[in-house]
């Protein structure tokens, strides 16, 4: 099978070549399709490629990349940003897939976030789709595709790097407008729009469209990553305590995820409660949470940030083979961590004296 690789850019100059030499090694049919840009985009995107396309800028993303995967004329279809950057490696993963025969959507791993080298903050999203399923984006911001069909999940990486931010207020002005003519946000525009607010430092805002959020239909994992935003908007009111009850309430949705039970677990600890501390941290190290589950994870929360914290609460009450343990757990999540090898040299230590 062939791939069309589509992509929607604006002021990408900086990106944009970074990306494509990437793209290149495994797409049959690149096209870009330019929403205004005032700078030398269309330029080195036409020195890639001869399906270069505009598009009149409307406010509205998934409109754009409906017209993008339009003008495809390959098997499969997949979308990237400007800022994606595929390693050699995923690259040949991305390639083998045109060989596969037996999914209609292939979702791959988006690398959002990295803590030195690390990928830290990870989710699955839907990239390559069968053509022939004519699928469509939908939602003006945040855009998704309603999928269905063959579905697979592939171990390949997209690493998203920005190297600008987006223009201040972008989203939450589509948002604003939305709601101006009169036009009622779905379950998923409400989550996202109450996430803008937070963005946008508009916390009780934020809190009022989220709760709102959390009273209808929704995802489960919007609804858990709710609960979390409005523990973030609170605390940022200083309402403490307040926060930390909008935290648990997603407990009631589903299972605690690793990061609530780290949350909860520092709260504790500023309490010098170092024991119910503990109890939450091995909550997080013990939880089922997986990317495939489609929400934002990150991963640091699943083994690093709990077993550090552990190494160091064991420490203080005196438990060292707990404490060795813990941070050898934290030290296979990231060998070449300085706090893991300090503590290495630390235990030896005190291994020795006793």
């Amino acid at each position: 099978m062939t791939l069309s690789v589509c992509m929607i850019v604006r002021d990408e100059e900086q990106t944009l070549a970074r990306c494509l030499d990437c793209v290149r090694t495994f797409a049959d049919e690149i096209i870009i399709v330019d929403t205004g840009s005032v700078d030398n985009t269309v330029k080195i995107a036409r020195s890639y490629t001869d399906k270069v396309a505009f598009f009149k800028w409307t406010d509205d993303f998934a409109a754009a990349r409906n017209y993008s995967f339009s003008l495809a004329s390959c098997d499969l279809v997949m979308w990237l940003d400007a800022d994606d950057i595929i390693s050699e490696v995923n690259a040949k993963k991305i390639a083998a897939l045109k060989h596969c025969n037996d999914f209609d959507v292939a979702y791959l791993k988006y690398v959002a976030a990295f803590d030195g080298d690390m990928p830290s903050y990870v989710y699955f999203r839907e990239r390559i789709f069968r053509r022939s399923m004519n699928f469509k984006w939908e939602g003006e911001v945040h855009e998704v595709v309603n999928v269905s069909g063959r579905q697979i999940y592939s171990d390949a990486s997209i690493y998203h790097k920005k190297v600008k931010q987006n223009p201040a207020r972008r989203n939450l002005s589509i948002y604003q407008n939305l709601i101006a003519r009169g036009l009622p946000l779905d379950a998923r525009q409400k989550f996202y729009y109450g996430r803008e607010l937070f963005f946008n430092s508009m916390y009780v805002e934020c809190i009022a469209v989220l709760k709102d959020f959390l009273a209808g239909d929704g995802w489960e994992e919007n609804k858990v990553e709710a609960c979390r935003t409005i523990y973030c908007a609170l605390c940022k009111l200083g309402n403490e305590e307040q926060a930390v009850r909008a935290l648990v309430y997603a407990f009631t949705i589903s299972f605690p995820r690793a990061e609530d039970c780290c949350i909860l677990a520092r709260y504790f600890e500023g309490k010098n409660d170092v024991r119910t501390a503990i109890y939450w941290y091995e909550r997080a190290l013990a939880s089922p949470e997986s990317i495939e589950n489609g929400g934002f994870v990150n991963v640091d929360y699943l083994s690093y940030i709990p077993a550090i914290r552990l190494c160091i609460l064991h420490d203080k009450l005196g438990n060292y083979e707990l404490a060795v343990h813990y941070n050898e757990i934290a030290g296979k999540a990231k060998p070449d961590d300085p706090s893991y090898l300090h503590n290495k040299k630390y235990f030896q230590t005190k291994l020795t004296e006793r």
